[in-house]
């Protein structure tokens, strides 16, 4: 099966609404925040150098997915300096590859960028997403980050 073509586009006052009413099942609500939410984060903590972007396939949003990106060695509170902040696809397009495609061009842009890594991290439960992480190499650090469990993939 080959992987599904996906883009990532700015958000901006014509895709906002449409990007926003993106959701996940019920079920995974405990382990990624809405768009609304992940947006109004992004804008209390600059310091983290927030980058957002919609996952589309074709016209269509499908997802969204956060970094925090390029961040100074040593600044407090924020991992990094590339941290995948929220990877989301909509509960109506799960389960096709858009996840595992907006990932890859993610990981495509950081190492572009001169990141060698990507970090991540994801709270422990019954439908966690460390299984799908794994697939892509993440392992975990040891480290433990307001009760999410941090994983690296080194690249």
């Amino acid at each position: 099966m080959t992987a599904p073509q996906v883009h990532l586009r700015e958000i901006t006052d014509r895709n906002r609404a449409a990007v926003c009413a993106l959701r996940v099942h019920p079920g995974q609500r405990q382990f990624v925040d809405s768009v609304t939410e992940s947006l109004d984060e992004a804008a209390a903590t600059p310091e983290a150098e927030p980058w957002y972007r919609a996952i589309y396939a074709g016209d269509e949003p499908v997802g969204f997915v956060m970094l925090s990106w390029n961040v100074p060695p040593g600044r407090p509170g924020v991992l990094g300096p590339y941290y995948l902040w929220r990877l989301l696809i909509d509960r109506e397009h799960q389960g096709r590859g858009f996840g595992r495609a907006a990932l890859t061009q993610v990981i495509d842009l950081v190492r572009a960028d001169g990141g060698t890594e990507l970090l991540t991290s994801y709270q422990p439960g019954y439908g966690e997403p460390w299984p799908f992480y794994r697939k892509f190499g993440f392992v975990p650090t040891g480290q433990v980050d307001d009760g999410e469990i941090v994983i690296r993939l080194t690249f």
